[in-house]
């Protein structure tokens, strides 16, 4: 980018009021290092190459540079102070519990309060019982410059002691501790390396499975450190730091059959004599590999695994009761059946069928002691339904309102099911079902909301997309609402892994609502809104179609007269970059603001990073000819063109980011500054104390969306009015 450039696009930011004379400094340039790679006689040039040595310390000199840049034209933003303190307000107002798990009549779950930064972990005995504090993150990084977040807990099967994982500065890689519910005073033990870790207790509640990354030597491989976990054995009153714990499953153990992949962990249940390991690619709902064992002998690494599932086979979520083996599977079943088969002598190709395919996304279960719970997903409603372990006596349980059923809680010793039920514009109730009585009742976990929700609306509609496909797309708004284009509207998109963009309150959209904004989400292919024929549509060769979606349901909120392109901006995040980058590449002249948050943009090179080769069943990989061509069409990183007037743009970051590389972020910035024509401001802001965003706490994420859409609306015109 030119000098002149640079003074150009500064010129214009002070005159939008956007950047005020203080910080009146353009952003850094970075140079230009082309580096030529040859994909299958296709050469690719990368003229940022460099800035992926996060170590380089001309790349931190840039890096801080450009944030600092950023901050001064955001903090300069006219009413953002404002904008920040309405979301405040709106995200403390209520108190929030969930992350509900039942043992017995004892209640773990994570609450935050009205003001508090992170949740703490608490425990009640019965619904109704009192409610104790085990854990506040919130006070452990006092005192200094850093946070910490509580990223898994899981209690023992008789409920006196919790296995939990602690992460700082957004990292998320968690050391594990064990706590005592009783005095709610941690043991001796201390295990690192045990981020995103799946706890299984062993029936003496004394002993634990868990999952462990490698030690980090001079010889480790980079991938090893977020990669091939394996799964241990820790004995309470053994080593603390967990370091003699033996292995017993994962990759390159006794010579085991088991695919690369980023996790590994166990199931099992305390009636059941058998444990079933999984082999996960990358911590999703995608297929897994399994094998089972006898608990009792499953010890170390001689433990006599026997593999039962492949990837073809299309298991998902698992669950163990006794000899029986219960699977969520999709092979043959686009919207997914819930089967079962015996421990003692599995055969996966041929199950009993408990709950069979139907017109309704099947998403999910849990066992009870009456029978099974699952939920059943049809547009973005859902609903919660009973049925016996043998397959019969389908029963719907009755739910209070039209909404979102959130994944039940349920204990094999216990008979019902908790549940969470909300909507986009309803706030989340926890309700309790009783199968005697056939009742439904709140179960008061969740107060009543201190927001007045009268005034929003939403709207489900079909979008037609390039090809024909009819694209869900959800609009929310406040009602009463003219459609005359002069609504700023917030349109998100992510499409991948099979997730579905679930309908859920979220209190802070009316600070973007209540400016006559429009909150709308795309529910696009490459998600699993109508099962796994929908996921299968948007990924690798097919991730364009994931793209045209997003444009499809931009386009049709301006030709509704929702909003006109100056005032829509396109947003998405993580796996999300693709389809936010790819609608900037593909049509910048539809949108007038672009906010991509930690998303993949360089998918060439995505899979060099220690969290990238999970991601190749999803994506591809360039090692083959058609893995190299859809990458190369979906990374929005080499589809900038020089000179095209590109929309304002904000580039998201965090620097302990362990899931997306910060240089995706750090190289489409300098790429896109370099090259647009249009005069609008691109940014790269980056939070030096935050990850990939889930150890985040309140205020990072408040300061993140204030600054979100205050650049928004202030590139819209809507700011300082």
């Amino acid at each position: 980018m030119s000098s002149i450039a640079s003074r150009s696009r500064l010129a214009i930011l002070l005159a939008a009021g956007l950047v005020s004379a203080a910080s009146a400094a353009a952003p850094p340039v970075a140079p230009v290092r082309p580096v030529t790679e040859t994909y299958f006689g296709t050469p690719v040039v990368d003229p940022y190459r460099w800035l992926e040595n996060l170590k380089d310390p001309e790349v931190q000199t840039w890096m801080k540079a450009q944030a600092a840049y950023s901050r001064g034209v955001l903090d300069a933003i006219p009413g953002r102070e404002a904008l920040l303190a309405r979301i405040h307000a709106l995200s403390s107002a209520d108190t929030r519990r969930d992350g509900f798990v039942q043992r017995g009549q004892r209640y773990f779950y994570e609450v935050i309060e009205p003001g508090a930064e992170q949740p703490k972990l608490v425990f009640r005995d019965r619904l109704a019982g009192e409610e104790h504090l085990l854990l506040d993150p919130s006070k452990l990084g006092q005192g200094t410059s850093t946070h910490y977040a509580l990223d898994y807990f899981e209690p023992s099967w008789d409920g006196k002691l919790v296995a939990y994982g602690l992460s700082a500065g957004g990292s998320e890689a968690s050391t594990m501790h064990v706590l005592d519910v009783t005095s709610a005073k941690d043991l001796p033990v201390q295990i690192e390396r045990a981020h995103g870790s799946v706890v299984t207790w062993r029936p003496d509640n004394r002993s634990f499975f868990y999952l462990k990354y490698a030690k980090v030597t001079a010889d480790t491989p980079a991938n090893e450190t977020e990669y091939n976990a394996r799964t241990y054995l820790h004995l309470l009153d053994k080593g603390p730091d967990g370091e003699s714990d033996a292995v017993v499953f994962g990759r390159g153990v006794a010579k085991l059959d088991v695919p690369e992949g980023q996790a590994t962990y166990l199931v099992g249940s305390p009636q059941s004599p058998w444990v079933v390991a999984v082999a996960n690619h990358n911590f999703d709902d995608n297929p897994s590999t399994l094998y089972v064992a006898p608990l009792a002998r499953t010890t170390g690494p001689a433990t006599p695994w026997k593999k039962i599932a492949d990837v073809d086979d299309g298991v998902s979520q698992i669950a163990v009761r006794g000899d029986t083996l219960y699977f969520l599977s999709r092979k043959d079943a686009s919207r997914f059946r819930i089967l079962a088969t015996s421990l003692a002598r599995p055969d996966i190709t041929h199950p009993r069928v408990i709950v069979a395919e139907s017109t309704g996304i099947v998403t999910g279960f849990a066992l009870a002691q009456d029978g099974l719970y699952y939920r059943e997903r049809d547009g973005v409603q859902s609903k919660l339904v009973r049925v016996d372990f043998d397959g019969k006596g389908t029963h719907a349980v009755p739910l209070p309102f039209d909404g979102n059923v959130i994944a039940p809680t349920t204990d094999p010793t216990q008979p019902g099911a908790l549940f969470n039920l909300q909507s986009w514009s309803r706030p989340a109730a926890v309700f309790a079902y009783d199968p005697a009585s056939d009742k439904t009742v709140d179960s008061g976990l969740i107060p009543p909301s201190k927001i007045d929700v009268s005034q929003l609306e939403s709207k489900e509609v079909l979008v037609t997309s390039y090809d024909g496909t009819r694209v869900p797309l959800s609009i929310v708004f406040r009602k009463g609402m003219v459609l005359d284009g002069s609504h700023p509207t917030f349109l998100e998109g992510y499409g991948a892994y099979g997730v579905v963009s679930e309908s859920f309150f979220r209190a802070s959209s009316l600070a973007w609502i209540e400016r006559g904004g429009i909150w709308a989400i795309a529910h696009v292919r490459g998600g699993g809104e109508y099962g796994e024929d929908w996921h299968r549509a948007g990924m690798m060769k097919t991730k364009l179609n994931t793209v045209f979606d997003f444009i499809a349901c931009g386009q049709y909120l301006v030709d509704q007269r929702y909003t006109v392109p100056q005032k829509l901006a396109g947003n998405g995040g993580s796996a999300g970059g693709i389809t936010v980058g790819g609608a900037m590449t593909w049509r910048p002249d539809l949108f007038g603001v672009i906010i991509d948050q930690v998303g993949m943009s360089d998918t060439l090179r995505a899979e060099t990073e220690p969290n990238g080769p999970p991601n190749i069943s999803e994506f591809g990989s360039t090692k083959t000819e058609d893995g190299f061509h859809g990458l190369y069409a979906m990374g929005a990183y080499h589809q900038i063109v020089a000179g095209t007037a590109y929309p304002a743009v904000m580039f998201v970051t965090g620097a302990n980011d362990p899931r997306v590389a910060p240089w995706h972020m750090m190289k489409m910035a300098a790429r896109v500054q370099a090259a647009t024509s249009s005069g609008k401001p691109v940014l790269l802001r980056i939070d030096y104390d935050a990850g990939h965003g889930i150890g985040s706490n309140r205020s990072q994420r408040e300061n993140e969306l204030a600054d979100v859409w205050g650049f928004a609306l202030g590139q819209m015109g809507e700011m300082g009015r």
